[in-house]
């Protein structure tokens, strides 16, 4: 992966090839950004950049083979490790290994993808995805050898905050102790979701969301669209060029998460007058409780950005507003004087926590039912 491929980041990318290139590669680097702003295409391109020996700030050394081989994510000295769950061909114990081909091609077709994405590969269902013990015990087993072409072994932990406590503390031995031109590479969108005991062994890097001017141009030059469509899509991207390229496919979300919104703020709403609106809440929160468990979360993020719009919009700072309805008779301005700022942070805590209990495989319909009749309350509010 070249890293004139990657969007934006031009500090990150010079500060990199310099290291590299000087020779002062730090033994474990955390790559922290929110999704789409590129930190898995970065640690793949700077892998690539290392183990290839490629010079001059770009991945085009003379060392053909070695660059044929990442273009398939294939090279022998590049290791991955990722959040996995048990499925119908792997039902006990997964490791990240199991599903390597299927990484493979999730990389090459959406290397800004996001975990959404990757657990919609895997098919999760009901289940939440780790990082488990069995893969920190293969990580220690495949660096463990030699490299296979004599220089340097890079392990990219993507989603490290997705470690659990077993696979942490085996991790952390390694990360105290590495063997012999070992590199590690960690990915994570969250984090205070790490151990502090890995963070403090990580130089970290911190990456922005992507501007809008770059991922319009982005989706002009690779996807050939009309510019003034290309900015409106930047704009409601929102520094993610994962977002971007759903919202141009049409593909943004795989469930109708504004219309489950729509309808659990108006059932809410209309509870204050009308108390048959409360048997509308627990259909609903059937309904939710229904799905897995990572799709609840990713829902309840999705209302936790609505409620933020809405905001924004009610505090007349509408250039910060990019959602654009599409449920017939919703309209953020008429719904945005419910939202302000004596109840903003109520909502936010309440969703927050029903997130945390969701994660932590509590009763869904329980756990969203007294959600929603909370938001009864908190949605009037003044």
């Amino acid at each position: 992966m070249l890293f004139s491929e990657i969007l934006g980041q031009e500090h990150i990318k010079n500060h990199l090839t310099q290291s590299a290139s000087s020779g002062r590669i730090p033994h474990a680097q955390l790559f922290v950004g929110p999704e789409g702003s590129g930190t898995l295409p970065m640690a793949i391109a700077y892998a690539q950049y290392i183990l290839c020996n490629n010079q001059n700030g770009e991945n085009t050394g003379e060392n053909a083979a070695c660059n044929l081989k990442f273009d398939k994510i294939a090279h022998p000295d590049l290791h991955f490790a990722y959040p996995t769950v048990t499925t119908n061909e792997i039902k006990k114990n997964p490791k990240s290994i199991d599903f390597i081909a299927d990484w493979r091609e999730f990389i090459l077709q959406q290397p800004y993808g996001g975990l959404f994405d990757w657990y919609a590969v895997l098919g999760v269902e009901n289940k939440q995805g780790e990082i488990r013990v069995d893969d920190a015990q293969e990580i220690l087993k495949s660096l463990s050898l030699k490299s296979y072409e004599g220089g340097h072994k890079i392990m990219i932990v993507w989603m490290a905050d997705k470690l659990n406590i077993s696979a942490s503390n085996k991790l952390l031995k390694l990360l105290e102790e590495p063997p012999e031109k070992t590199i590690f590479i960690l990915i994570s969108e969250n984090e205070e979701d790490i151990i502090q005991t890995i963070r403090s062994r990580c130089q970290i890097l911190h990456f922005n969301g992507l501007s809008q001017a770059v991922i319009a141009e982005a989706l002009v030059a690779r996807e050939n669209i009309d510019p003034n469509q290309a900015q409106k899509i930047a704009h409601q991207a929102q520094g993610n060029f994962n977002k971007a390229l759903h919202l141009l496919h049409d593909d943004s979300e795989e469930f109708p998460f504004e219309e489950w919104f729509v309808t659990w703020v108006r059932a809410a709403f209309r509870a204050k007058k009308d108390a048959s609106a409360i048997q509308d809440l627990i259909l609903w929160s059937e309904k939710i409780a229904a799905l897995g468990r990572e799709s609840q979360k990713k829902f309840l993020e999705f209302c936790i950005e609505i409620f933020r719009q809405a905001l924004m919009m009610n505090y007349e700072a509408v250039e910060l507003v990019y959602f654009e309805p599409k449920v017939p008779k919703f309209k953020l301005e008429n719904f945005a004087p419910f939202v302000n700022g004596n109840n903003i942070q109520d909502i936010y805590n309440e969703i927050s926590e029903a997130m945390y209990h969701v994660e932590r495989n509590g009763n869904a319909k329980i756990i969203l039912t007294d959600l929603s009749i909370k938001l009864t309350r908190l949605i009037h509010k003044k």
